[in-house]
């Protein structure tokens, strides 16, 4: 009995202890991620409603906002749910920001950025060369200031994500596990909440996209490691979905409700080079401009030795 109360105390999510095998420690961050994520996300869900009773409407009655105002609540409800992540590693896990990611090369956020222009520009051009992608020209009524706040959203959206994934996650099995694990255990950490965006799909574009989806984590975690920070992956995160969404207007991971864009661009047909339904994050071409991303970072360890985490 004592054993079994032990094992439990050692994979608490309330403690940081680490003093186990690799295994165990492996399940302790795993129980860790789901009790954050839901933690935050029901905190996140009571702070929605709090806003629709202030503003006199009743959510269980189905009285709601509408849906631009709904997503800009969601996103930038995300900050609520950074403060929530920070509240627990400082409590809980007694580290610091640092130690979390949040180092002071803030400057690396602007990398990230122009990574993830470049990136999606990359992975979105050869389908349009090749026909799958059409550009109608420009919105001609478009909504800068939705745009804008969007881009603030995105930021915050982005950000818990990667300090969940890149930050909580990554971070704390670098401490113990072997690097292998450490990717391995992240990435499908990060791939599984987003398989709720493929009902429906067909099953060769669900296979394609769960590989840019492990291949764009893969990319995430090696900036994380190789700057020691995790401001590049969130503004790698935020500019991808944002150039995405609200400046090519196309499907973001699933989601075909688009709240303003300035272009007007459409995938033609339903097929492994556009992504169908679930967008460019499900095309073979995004897979091959990931791939050589880590190809090429695979290339920039070796000329340089690499790092102290062998990345």
């Amino acid at each position: 009995m004592s054993k079994m109360r032990k094992l439990i105390k050692d994979i608490s999510p309330l403690n940081n202890r680490i003093g186990m095998p690799v295994i165990l420690y492996v399940i302790k961050v795993i129980i860790v991620f789901w009790f954050v994520k839901f933690t935050a996300e029901l905190i996140g869900e009571g702070f929605a409603m709090v806003i629709h009773f202030a503003c006199g409407k009743n959510p269980l009655k189905g009285e709601m906002f509408d849906y631009n105002t709904m997503v800009l609540i969601t996103y930038f409800g995300y900050g609520l749910l950074i403060g929530i992540v920070v509240l627990y590693w400082r409590l809980f896990q007694k580290k610091t920001l640092p130690e979390l990611g949040f180092t002071r090369s803030i400057g690396t956020y602007f990398v990230g950025a122009l990574i993830g222009a470049f990136l999606i520009v990359a992975s979105v051009t050869p389908v349009m060369l090749a026909g799958a992608i059409t550009c109608n020209g420009v919105f001609e009524n478009i909504d800068y200031g939705l745009i804008c706040l969007m881009f603030g959203g995105f930021i915050f959206q982005g950000a818990f994500e990667e300090v969940l994934c890149r930050g909580v996650v990554l971070l704390l099995l670098n401490d113990k596990a072997p690097i292998a694990v450490t990717l391995g255990v992240n990435t499908v950490l990060f791939v599984i909440p987003h398989l709720s965006g493929m009902k429906g799909i067909d099953l060769s574009i669900a296979v394609v996209a769960v590989a840019c989806l492990i291949l764009i984590s893969l990319v995430l975690s090696v900036l994380t490691l190789r700057l020691k920070s995790i401001y590049a992956a969130c503004g790698l995160h935020t500019v991808w979905n944002f150039i995405l969404y609200n400046i090519m207007g196309l499907n973001l991971s699933g989601n075909d409700i688009n709240t303003s864009a300035i272009f007007d661009m459409r995938t033609v047909g339903n097929n492994i080079l556009n992504g169908g339904d679930y967008g460019i994050e499900a095309s073979v071409i995004t897979a091959v401009v990931l791939t050589a991303a880590l190809v090429l970072m695979a290339v920039t360890k070796q000329k340089k030795g690499g790092t102290e985490y062998g990345i």
